[in-house]
This record gives C-alpha cells, structure tokens and sequence, in this order.
C-alpha cells in the first residue's frame, strides 16, 4: 500500500502531526478542518455561517489538491459542539454539493481545537482512468 501525502497552501497548515489529506490508491483521507483562514491561521470573524462555509472552502481547497472536488466526496462528518447549528449546516451545504450527496454524520461534541464551534473531515473516492464503468 502506497500512500501520498496531500498538502495545498490554499487550506490551513497542519496544526500538528497529521497530513491534510493521505491519499491510497483512489481513495483519499481528508483531515478534519475547522474555520481557520489558511493565509493568516486565525479563526475566521463572523457568525456560525461565516464559519461553516470557510471548513467547505477548506475542504475544497484539500479535495482540489488530491486531484477532486466536493462532489467526489463520498462521506463526510460533521462535528458540532452546539447541534442546533446542524440545519444551517444543511442549508450552506446545499450551496457546495449536489445529489446525490455523501454519506454523512453529525455529531455533538463537547469541544473541538481552538474553540470553535464546527469541525469536519472527509473521504473521498476519487474517478480513476484505469476503470471504465
């Protein structure tokens, strides 16, 4: 098994040791991302919306690394430390995907890194021009 390590200055650096995303075979790992602006590391100002759409910009910017989109996701997790948040998670994720849309979680948590409210990680399959299906 052979993996790849996926890095794009376009997404917050790793806050740790972890790599953005690992990518094995077609299939791709993408780390949890919270609502850090990747140019100045700070949590971005704004409301939970405001927050909510900066982890899909950096989940896009991720995806888009490893060679995908948004819509090669095939199940995302959402982590939320207040879940009454949840359905303007829904509303802002029918702006950055289509059907059929992922698999996906939602989960209360207690507390997520640097206090924010939202946090969500992914995997994606990726099309692979060896297959013809």
């Amino acid at each position: 098994m052979q993996k790849e390590s996926i890095h794009t200055d376009s997404a917050p650096e790793a806050i740790g040791t972890y790599s953005q995303a690992i990518k094995v075979g077609t299939t791709v790992y993408l780390s949890g991302q919270i609502p850090l602006d990747p140019k100045t590391m700070q949590i971005v100002n704004g409301d939970i919306s405001a927050h909510i759409k900066q982890v899909f910009d950096n989940l896009t910017a991720v995806a888009q690394a490893a060679g995908g989109d948004l819509q090669d996701i095939v199940k995302l997790n959402i982590f939320l430390t207040d879940l009454s948040h949840f359905p303007i998670v829904n509303e802002i994720m029918g702006h950055y995907f289509n059907q059929p849309y992922p698999a996906r979680a939602a989960v209360g948590v207690a507390a997520l890194p640097k206090g924010v409210e939202v946090e969500m990680d992914a995997i994606m399959e990726l099309q692979s021009s060896e297959y013809n299906y």
